[in-house]
């Protein structure tokens, strides 16, 4: 399979929104906030089976130009196939934003897949035979898109030309062997933490530019992995992201509510030509300045009725 001619396009859907993840759309902001992982609260909250924290992340990654959302009830010591489903139904009660069910439990999965009304997109599947045996019927049965990761059992391999024939054999076998479109498949080249190996972004972004040239296939990442352990993170993803974009990179798994971060893969947008005469930059800073302006007029119309309290 090579590359064709015009470019793909990964197709996710709620029941009322479609986003279009491709090499000619803008680039695709999945919110990786709703995730039990380093939130010790939030994973006692949810043992508790209290999801209330969701809500508040569902409303500040909306807030913060989220075009999908990723769920994750990863908790140890929980039935996490059950707070999957109830997450899944909670978010999409909330938001109208298609999702990224997450999890590395197979039960789990399918019960956020049955949950979802909508073309979700699954995270993950690795190049493991086994995994590939358990997550692509899935994909397949509920007619999802899906995240691979060019790891199998043996290793995650540290050289580019490892994950590309790791990508071969995972595109191979959703294609042949379970009729996947590679419209579906969406590669995530393994973006790890800068801080522990000075190389690993120079290997990402030659995995990311030999999956567009080969094949043509949407690509992720999860973005903050990259500055992990780093200070000044979002600086670090704010660069990291448009370079990646440049190679290929047409969505990924980040931190919505930060705003540096996201402006600048809707500044990329831009200068990449796939925000057309810069209008969704347009019409989100306008949109920015009209608040602000109201929430300056709402605290001093608060101040004055204070001081005409405190003059009576």
């Amino acid at each position: 399979m090579t590359a064709p001619s015009a470019p793909r396009r990964t197709v996710l859907r709620s029941a009322t929104r479609e986003v279009v993840i491709g090499a000619d759309q803008p680039f695709c902001v999945i919110g990786e906030r709703i995730n039990p992982t380093g939130r010790k609260q939030f994973q006692e909250q949810l043992r508790a089976g209290d999801l209330s924290a969701v809500e508040k992340d569902v409303a500040a990654q909306v807030a913060g130009g989220a075009d999908v959302l990723d769920v994750n009830m990863g908790v140890p010591l929980t039935d996490e196939a059950e707070l999957l489903e109830r997450a899944v139904l909670l978010v999409q009660s909330l938001t109208d934003l298609p999702l990224c069910i997450d999890s590395s439990v197979v039960e789990a999965l399918e019960a956020g897949l049955a949950a979802y009304q909508g073309r979700a997109l699954v995270n993950s599947v690795t190049a493991e035979d086994e995994r590939l045996e358990l997550i692509l019927p899935l994909v397949k049965k509920y007619d999802a898109a899906v995240i691979a990761l060019p790891n199998d059992a043996d290793e995650i391999p540290m050289e580019a030309g490892k994950r590309i024939d790791l990508v071969g054999k995972i595109v191979r076998v959703a294609t042949e062997e379970y009729g996947i479109s590679p419209d579906d498949i969406v590669i995530d080249p393994l973006a790890m933490p800068i801080g522990a190996d000075g190389t690993v972004g120079r290997t990402a972004l030659e995995t990311l530019s030999a999956v567009r040239d080969r094949w043509g296939l949407n690509t992720t990442c999860g973005a903050s992995n990259v500055s992990f352990g780093m200070p000044g993170r979002p600086t670090i993803n704010a660069t990291w992201l448009p370079m990646a974009m440049t190679a290929g990179l047409t969505s990924a798994i980040m931190d919505a509510r930060t705003r540096q971060v996201v402006d600048s893969v809707r500044a990329a947008d831009v200068l990449l030509g796939n925000d057309e005469w810069g209008m969704r930059w347009i019409s989100t800073h306008r949109a920015r300045q009209a608040a602000e302006q109201a929430a300056a007029q709402a605290a001093a119309d608060q101040l004055r009725a204070v001081q005409e309290a405190i003059g009576s």
